[in-house]
C-alpha cells in the first residue's frame, strides 16, 4: 500500500481527503473518503472512532468556530495541493449535535443583526429627514422667493445618503453658503433650463452651461438672491 504523506503536525486531531485510492489499514475497507494517520497507516473514520462526526465544509467561519466549541470531539480536515506542494483546510468534522446547536447561535445572531440593521437604518433616515429639513429651510432663507415645496424638492436631492451629492460632502453638511446655493444652481439648470437638451444634442458640457447661464441667473434672481453667483454655478 503506497504510503500517505503526512501533513504537518499541529494540535488536534487531523483528517485528510486523499488524493489518490486509499484503503483502511486496519478493516481494509476503501476506497476511503477520508481518513486519519495511525502510527503512518492510513485509518477510517470507523476504526479511528469518528465516524459519527460529520463534514462541515470551510466557508463560514463563525459556524466553523461555533460547530468545534459545541464538540467534545472534532477534527480539522485538510487536502494536499500538489500545485502549492501543501496541504490545505477543507472544513472540520465535528459532532452533529454541536453542529446543530450552532447553527441555532448563528441564526439568533443573523436575527440580532437584522434588527440592528433595521434600527440603524431607521435612525438614519430620521437623520436623513431633519437634515433635509433644516437644508431646505436654508435654502429659503438664502433665496426666499423659492417655492417651499421646491425648496424641500432640491434639499431631498441634494442630501441623499451616498448619493455624493453637494448635500452630502463636508460643506454641505456645514451648510455652507456656496454649498447651498450649488444644489439650487444645479436643480435650476436641469428643470429650468434646456440644459438637457443641449447635452443630448452633443454640446459639450461646459459650452451648454455658457449657455443657459443667464437663464440660471434669472431664476436664482427672482428668487431673491442678489450676490454673484459665481463658483456656486
Amino acid at each position: 500500500m503506497a504510503a500517505v504523506a503526512p501533513p504537518p503536525p499541529r494540535t488536534g486531531l487531523l483528517a485528510i481527503q486523499p488524493i489518490r485510492r486509499k484503503h483502511c489499514a486496519e478493516c481494509r475497507r476503501g476506497p476511503l473518503r477520508l481518513l486519519l494517520l495511525e502510527d503512518g497507516a492510513p485509518r477510517c473514520l470507523d476504526c479511528a472512532d469518528l465516524g459519527h462526526l460529520v463534514f462541515l465544509p470551510r466557508g463560514d467561519t463563525a459556524l466553523t468556530r461555533r460547530s468545534r466549541e459545541e464538540s467534545t470531539l472534532s477534527a480539522v480536515v485538510v487536502r494536499f495541493n500538489r500545485r502549492k506542494g501543501r496541504y490545505e483546510r477543507q472544513g472540520v468534522l465535528v459532532e452533529e449535535a454541536g453542529l446543530a446547536r450552532a447553527e441555532e447561535r448563528c441564526l439568533e445572531d443573523a436575527e440580532a443583526r437584522r434588527r440592528r440593521r433595521a434600527r440603524d437604518a431607521r435612525r438614519r433616515a430620521a437623520q436623513d429627514a431633519r437634515f433635509a429639513e433644516v437644508f431646505a429651510a436654508e435654502i429659503r432663507r438664502l433665496l426666499p422667493g423659492c417655492p417651499e415645496d421646491r425648496a424641500r424638492a432640491i434639499a431631498a436631492h441634494a442630501s441623499v445618503r451616498g448619493s455624493g451629492r453637494v448635500g452630502r460632502s463636508a460643506a454641505g453638511r456645514a451648510l455652507t453658503e456656496m454649498a447651498v446655493v450649488s444644489a439650487v444652481v444645479a436643480s435650476v439648470r436641469h428643470l429650468d433650463t434646456p440644459y438637457d437638451q443641449l447635452l443630448m444634442s452633443g454640446l459639450p458640457r461646459h459650452e451648454a452651461r455658457r449657455r443657459i447661464a443667464a437663464g440660471v441667473e434669472a431664476v436664482l434672481r427672482g428668487w431673491g438672491w442678489e450676490k454673484e453667483i459665481g463658483g456656486a454655478g
